[in-house]
């Protein structure tokens, strides 16, 4: 089972992506998913690997591996620590990842709301999207009470253990939230018997009452809500979460006064964005 040792990523036992499932799509580039797959293996907390490791990660041989880090070098995306001969993100990577929080001009609309409401609950407030069995935070606030690990724009979590991710499969089709779900029952059938019954649980409160709610499911000391948007006109869906110490909640409010002030806030954003 998936763990989590108190840093600022997570490690799943998820098998790769280039599974089987591939094997049959003659459009599915695979040697550019191997490469991709690499970069992937890098975290907040594992950020120098050797070919070893890259290769133990990935299933991939060690001379494949050897290649094809060789290759993401010269083109940036990789550089060398000629030290200890292990690898790092280069600066193609950050360049990559700008243009698409640039374009997300949501992020500069909802900025002020999410500061006044993470000041008002003692907490943060952030904004995130699905990325594959993830959800990776787009944007942040926070205020000045003390939080263990506060989160930050690049971290990613799985969607079965938080709050954010349950309420981005209730706000999905229902053709993609089938495909998500049978996913992470596949690629993570612990976490699948695990929360299972807390995913069924926030899907039906998303659509009944707006939000969902995670009791430390992610990390004991933290409890959180979230609220999916409505889609986007390209059909994103993006997701608000607050996240509040434990300690410093009163009993019921999280349901009763946290919860409705962040559906009040999505919906205000929706508005002015014009998403209705």
């Amino acid at each position: 089972m998936a763990t989590y040792d108190g840093s600022d990523d997570w490690h799943s036992p998820a098998k790769p992506y280039l599974a089987e499932e591939f094997a049959d799509d003659r459009q599915f580039a695979a040697t550019l998913a191997r490469g991709l797959e690499i970069l992937h293996c890098f975290s907040a907390r594992d950020t120098q690997l050797g070919n070893a490791e890259l290769s133990v990660r990935t299933g991939m041989p060690k001379a494949t591996i050897s290649r094809f880090t060789y290759t993401l070098v010269r083109l940036g995306y990789l550089r060398i620590n000629r030290l200890n001969n292990k690898y790092q993100l280069g600066s193609a990577v950050l360049s990559l990842g700008y243009p698409l929080l640039a374009s997300l001009n949501i992020r500069q609309i909802a900025r002020p709301f999410m500061k006044e409401l993470a000041d008002h609950i003692r907490g943060s407030v952030s904004l995130g999207m699905r990325d594959r069995l993830n959800v990776v935070y787009l944007e942040s606030s926070r205020s000045s009470a003390p939080m263990s690990h506060p989160p930050d724009v690049g971290l990613s979590y799985p969607v079965a253990r938080t709050a954010m991710g349950r309420a981005f499969l209730a706000g999905a089709s229902r053709e993609e939230r089938t495909a998500l779900l049978n996913e992470i029952k596949v690629r993570t059938p612990e976490d699948w018997a695990t929360f299972q019954g807390r995913i069924e649980q926030s899907i039906q409160d998303v659509h009944a009452r707006g939000f969902c709610v995670s009791y430390g499911d992610l990390r004991r000391e933290i409890h959180a809500v979230a609220v999916p948007m409505r889609p986007m006109a390209d059909g994103e869906i993006l997701v608000f979460n607050c996240g509040v110490s434990a300690f410093l909640l009163n009993e019921g409010q999280l349901q009763n006064d946290i919860g409705p002030r962040l559906v009040s806030m999505v919906r205000s954003i929706e508005g002015m964005m014009g998403v209705f």
